[in-house]
């Protein structure tokens, strides 16, 4: 049930103005009688109390102004008491008694204004609901709570004892915390019920705003204390530290002393000893909470680590240096030789004083271009192994960030000097071998480009003054041997190529990776199999099978894999009882411990098997990422029934691949009658052209030979032969241009068994290239056009079968 109110006779009140003040009914508030406005009001009230004859007190109308704006709604207030205040002024002592509600202005005695006004009289229901005496119990509640904080607990039992629900939600006008503006809420909402729950909600929100603001005066408390005695801790510390000095006679000095005394006995470069001391003269007065001192001080101890003066010794024994290259590795001429050199020219250059020219020194950026396992990174140990110098390998696969190699700013928490800086301190000298490894694997993303960062690494004409984003302080690089590694020439960026010497690493031949077998991979896994070099032994015909028939690739990593496979196996039969030891293991003995050949040649098959006893098929020549490899295209003519003309061609080629596809294919078109062949066909039935391994990419313009032959196969019925591949771009008119990657080619041809390579004309020079051992081995014919080939690799007319539809 909801209270009701009911309006009484109007009432002719002086006003009385409470500016940015609210009065609500029950309170007891003193004036100060000097404001005008005030003594006007009570003195008229006190007028018009005397005019009416009646011995009641003086009653004023306390109304609200805000912003010189009355509210609707008042107070009548009795003037209890008129005397002097506490502090001796003139003071009227007015108690708010109920809700009037302000009507029109109207006339009286005095100078203040008069109004006319409506008491509201609020009734409360009785007894109470049960909503209400749950209300009345939670502002009682939060009162309580409010105001033993404030430890005031002579007004709690008064809070206690009021029962009426009008005369509770009027008490919360005494608090200092409710704005102008919740007051004047609080003053024009006439339904007690409904002001108790405003009350409530006023008080409720404040007290949730003092528990955050007491949380956070803690904390801030409890920091201030925590660096209140870590101060104290650290004064009690450098105390000690001082005393501790004084007993081991150092007289005291502190911290910036150290290192001003290690900067000034440190063989530092002019350059970097004065830019070492600027920053311990930034220690000396930084203070010790200062994060910058922190910087100062791992900055400082980077640069007294890093080897500015020290330099190994080259070993000028060319020829000792020559002995250990080519005791460590079989094969690799070209950087043998670029190595020999390079030594050869420092050891002139140092016998004639010509060491440091306009302050460079002979470095060297070589770049080791080759497939996986041939020996690349392990080359790098040996180079620095023949020069007598420190080796130090970093690793560049994967890195995306520019700072890997310039370094960070000193700013950033937890900053490092680059890669680079860090190999210098790493090797202890300024002359290391550093090896770049896998430097075509290096990527770039929003956080820079770490292959624009190392134009300036490796270019021998601004290196001796590189910057390191860390250090800020020019470091010379002159003097290093940068080896970098890549197995994809294409991936490296062509300014950063530019800056490096080219040295291509083609992969080895079957004579080579038997010597390598023998010399390097066997004794290795022997003692990593726990087996004497006596115990077992594997003869050259097992090791040359294990590379022409159980692997197949440019290096010798699967080669390893094998033979340790192969020496496990022994070692397990030995244990289990099964096998005697000391074993020499042949060529018969693989299939037994290791299970049957991989990589069976197309020559060693039977005629009838291989991919070229049908015409469309011919066999051409590609390098990979992984070396030299061999190709074989098929093609094949659609029925005419099934009206499916044009050109198809599958096993995800590139556009390049297509396009050498479409220029076969007219060469063939536009002179079928010259080559006596059924071009015909070539209008009415459609065309396919697979490359096998359809899930490899492939690109490139050297497979148009290929294609051509192979198409010329399909329609003449004549065979391709079995022993020839061939390589070469083939142009409109049936020229054969030159390609790239001879070796590579030429070295795959020999792998898989292949005895006739047809190559193109002007790339003979590059035979020059090729071991010997395997052009012994080989019959290259080196063409100008494409007629010449289908002379060499189709079989004589008069064996020739019926073309495959």
């Amino acid at each position: 049930m909801a209270a009701e109110s009911t309006d009484h006779t109007p009432l002719a009140l002086p006003v009385l103005p409470l500016d940015d003040e609210v009065v609500l009914p029950g309170m007891v508030v003193p004036f100060d009688l000097s404001d005008p406005d005030v003594r006007a009001a009570v003195e008229a009230a006190q007028a018009a109390a005397r005019s009416s004859g009646r011995s009641s007190k003086p009653t004023v109308l306390l109304v609200p102004r805000i912003d010189g704006t009355y509210a609707a709604m008042g107070v009548l207030g009795t003037v209890e008491q008129v005397g002097r205040l506490a502090d001796g002024d003139p003071g009227a002592l007015i108690r708010g008694r109920g809700r009037v509600r302000i009507g029109a202005g109207t006339t009286g005695p005095g100078a203040a204004l008069w109004v006319e006004g409506t008491q509201v009289e609020e009734t409360v229901p009785d007894p109470l609901p049960g909503a209400t005496v749950e209300l009345v119990k939670e502002y009682k509640a939060l009162a309580t709570s409010w105001l033993k904080k404030r430890g005031a607990w002579q007004v709690v039992d008064r809070v206690q004892q009021i029962d009426d629900v009008s005369a509770l939600a009027d008490n919360s006008g005494y608090s200092p915390f409710l704005t102008t503006e919740q007051k004047v809420e609080l003053l024009e909402t006439e339904d007690p019920t409904a002001r108790l729950k405003l009350a409530t909600r006023q008080l409720r929100e404040h007290l949730a705003e003092q528990d955050v603001a007491e949380s956070i005066a803690k904390d801030v408390q409890e920091g201030v204390d925590k660096q209140q005695r870590e101060f104290l801790l650290r004064r009690q510390l450098e105390a000690v530290r001082k005393e501790l000095r004084e007993l081991n006679g150092k007289d005291g000095e502190d911290e910036s002393d150290d290192y001003r005394a290690r900067v000034e006995a440190a063989d530092l470069p002019e350059h970097v000893r004065e830019a070492a001391l600027k920053e311990v003269e930034k220690l000396e007065r930084a203070s010790d909470q200062s994060p910058e001192g922190s910087w100062i001080r791992t900055w400082l101890d980077t640069v007294l680590e890093l080897p500015w003066t020290e330099r190994t010794e080259d070993a000028y024994d060319i020829k000792g240096a020559q002995e250990v290259l080519d005791a460590e590795h079989a094969g690799l001429q070209d950087v043998k030789e670029r190595i020999t050199e390079y030594l050869a020219v420092r050891k002139r250059r140092a016998d004639r004083g010509m060491g440091v020219v306009g302050g460079r020194r002979g470095g060297a950026v070589l770049a080791l271009v080759g497939p996986p396992g041939v020996g690349k990174t392990s080359l790098g140990e040996s180079v620095a192994h023949a020069m007598g110098r420190k080796f130090v390998r970093v690793a560049l696969g994967g890195v995306r960030d520019e700072a890997e190699i310039r370094g960070h700013r000193r700013t950033y928490v937890g900053a490092l000097p680059g890669r680079i800086v860090r190999a210098i301190k790493e090797a202890g000298s300024m002359n290391p071998v550093v090896l770049l490894d896998e430097i075509d694997k290096v990527g770039s993303d929003f956080r820079g480009d770490p292959a624009a960062a190392l134009l300036e690494v490796l270019d021998p004409a601004q290196n001796h003054t590189f910057r390191d984003h860390y250090l800020e302080v020019e470091l010379d690089l002159s003097d290093v041997v940068f080896l970098a590694t890549a197995n994809v020439l294409e991936a490296i960026p062509e300014a950063l190529l530019d800056r490096m010497e080219l040295v291509r690493l083609d992969g080895y031949t079957e004579d080579e990776k038997v010597v390598i077998a023998r010399d390097h991979l066997v004794p290795r896994q022997l003692d990593r199999a726990g087996l004497g070099s006596g115990e077992v032994t594997v003869d050259e015909g097992a090791l040359r099978k294990l590379a022409g028939e159980y692997t197949r690739e440019a290096g010798v990593r699967n080669l390893e894999r094998s033979v340790a496979r192969l020496l496990r196996k022994v070692a397990a039969q030995h244990e289990l009882g099964e096998r005697e030891l000391p074993l020499t293991i042949g060529a018969d003995d693989l299939r037994d411990l290791i299970g049957r050949p991989h990589h069976v040649p197309e020559s060693a098959q039977d005629p009838a098997e291989r991919r070229t006893s049908v015409p469309g098929v011919a066999t051409g020549l590609a390098v990979t990422g992984a070396g030299g490899d061999v190709l074989f295209v098929e093609a094949s003519l659609a029925d005419p029934e099934t009206g499916a003309a044009g050109l198809t061609l599958t096993g995800q080629l590139g556009d390049v691949m297509k396009e050498s596809a479409q220029i076969a294919l007219s060469f063939l078109r536009s002179h079928g009658a010259e080559l006596e062949l059924p071009v015909g066909d070539l209008k009415d039935r459609g065309v396919h052209i697979h490359f096998p391994a359809g899930a490899v990419p492939k690109d490139g313009p050297s497979a148009g030979v290929t294609m051509t032959t192979a198409l010329a196969s399909l329609l003449s019925g004549r065979l391709v032969r079995t022993d020839v591949a061939m390589t070469g771009e083939v142009s409109l008119t049936g020229r054969v241009l030159p390609i790239g990657g001879v070796k590579q080619k030429l070295l795959a041809a020999h792998r898989a068994g292949i005895t006739t390579v047809v190559i193109p004309k002007r790339n003979e020079p590059d035979l020059d290239d090729v071991p010997a051992e395997v052009l012994d081995k080989l019959d290259v014919h080196a063409v100008t056009d494409v007629r010449q080939v289908l002379e060499l690799a189709l079989t004589p007319a008069e064996v020739k079968v019926p073309a495959a539809a």
